[in-house]
């Protein structure tokens, strides 16, 4: 089996975690503004993110069953292999090398660069000043240092990898209900904000636009599936799998709809329009240009939790894959000091660092939306294809 190297040392709570954490990153915190470009009606949005939250959970408890009744390494690589046919896993395997988590992992640092620039303005200032590099440069140069950075801690093991996981994500969960609280009590806010603007339109355009907003939301809510992963490594993982995947969502779908409505009832809908750093924004308007600096920093840091759960999943589904002969040999070595797939961190690493030199943010976004939504459908419908089996 391909799970035969690795041992069972996670229990719930660091599960869940890993979630959380993979869940709540990059996308809650900067496609608000890119939505409602868009689709010009707050409540629209709103309602968008609840539908997106839905769609999650029932995902959750789909993969509940699957990885009840399935419990191993590799997440959907494993679940279409056994369900349908290698082949399928095999696919959606290849995708999940590029799009999956490389891809994820681009987005988080890339978007950890706009908030600590943000933040910071005078590191990107003074590098243009000096005639180093330029602020896009600089941007692309936090990204790639965040991911060397990451990839290296989590290439030293996993109970070293996850303590520092469960640390980022307590303090990340904490900074969120702190800017939750203060928000809403500042009372500098406007709830006249949530009024409807204008909309979109009812033809084929206006649900094109629905239909692309939605899908960007998806990437945000992507990672409902996280602990089904590293289903090998899960302490009883038929009881402890799916109470990770249902507590890990519901948590992460109410965090999202509270923190969709402070952007808005901070920040007037038309001053949000194609505002990546929207946290920083919201925050800066309810409690002044210090607040902004401040609350950029933290969430520029917060997506370090994200980045590094992207990290710690990712090789596990190349691991599966390269034990049962369907990809590079060499990506199914385990490191015999740090007992981790080695080759495997490194190898989506470099992947990551590609995906972040070159292309933009937004086309980052695009490009995961579109083809993270196939497979897992797909391994959803399983369970049925499960249940009739046995």
């Amino acid at each position: 089996m391909a799970e035969d190297h690795l041992q069972r040392k996670l229990g719930l709570f660091p599960a869940t975690n890993i979630v959380v954490a993979n869940m709540i990153g990059a996308g809650i915190f900067t496609t608000s503004g890119l939505l409602m470009a868009g689709l010009n009606n707050p409540l629209i949005m709103l309602a968008l993110w609840v539908i997106g939250g839905i769609i999650a959970l029932c995902g959750a408890l789909s993969y509940g069953e699957l990885g009840a009744a399935m419990p191993g390494a590799g997440g959907e690589y494993h679940f279409l292999s056994k369900l349908y046919h290698p082949l399928f896993g095999f696919l959606s395997g290849w995708v999940s090398f590029v799009v999956g988590f490389s891809a994820p992992i681009a987005a988080s640092a890339m978007g950890f660069s706009e908030y600590f620039c943000r933040a910071i303005p005078a590191i990107p200032n003074g590098f243009e000043s000096a005639g180093i590099m330029d602020q896009a440069a600089t941007r692309t140069f936090l990204s790639v240092s965040v991911i060397l950075i990451f990839t290296l801690i989590h290439y030293r093991g996993i109970k070293t990898g996850t303590v520092i996981q469960n640390i980022l994500t307590l303090l990340k969960v904490a900074l969120i209900v702190f800017l939750l609280l203060a928000g809403f009590l500042s009372g500098k806010g406007d709830i006249n904000n949530f009024n409807a603007v204008s909309g979109v339109s009812s033809d084929f355009a206006g649900w094109k636009t629905i239909g692309l907003s939605l899908m960007w939301i998806m990437f945000a809510y992507s990672g409902w599936n996280a602990s089904t992963y590293l289903g090998a490594e899960i302490k009883n993982p038929s009881k402890t799998l799916p109470r990770s995947l249902i507590v890990g969502t519901g948590l992460v779908m109410l965090i999202y709809l509270g923190l969709n409505a402070l952007y808005i009832y901070g920040i007037n809908p038309e001053e949000m329009k194609g505002v990546i750093s929207v946290g920083g924004l919201a925050m800066g308007n309810l409690f002044g240009k210090s607040a902004d600096t401040l609350f950029s920093l933290l969430i520029a840091f917060a997506l370090f939790s994200s980045l590094s759960a992207f990290i710690i999943i990712g090789p596990r589904v190349y691991y599966s894959m390269a034990k049962d002969g369907l990809f590079f040999k060499s990506v199914a070595q385990i490191h015999p000091k740090f007992q981790v797939p080695s080759n495997s961190i490194v190898l989506q690493g470099t992947i990551a660092i590609v995906l972040a030199l070159s292309g933009t943010f937004e086309q980052v976004l695009t490009y995961m939306g579109f083809a993270l939504g196939i497979f897992p459908i797909l391994t959803v419908i399983g369970v049925f294809k499960l249940r009739k089996d046995n």
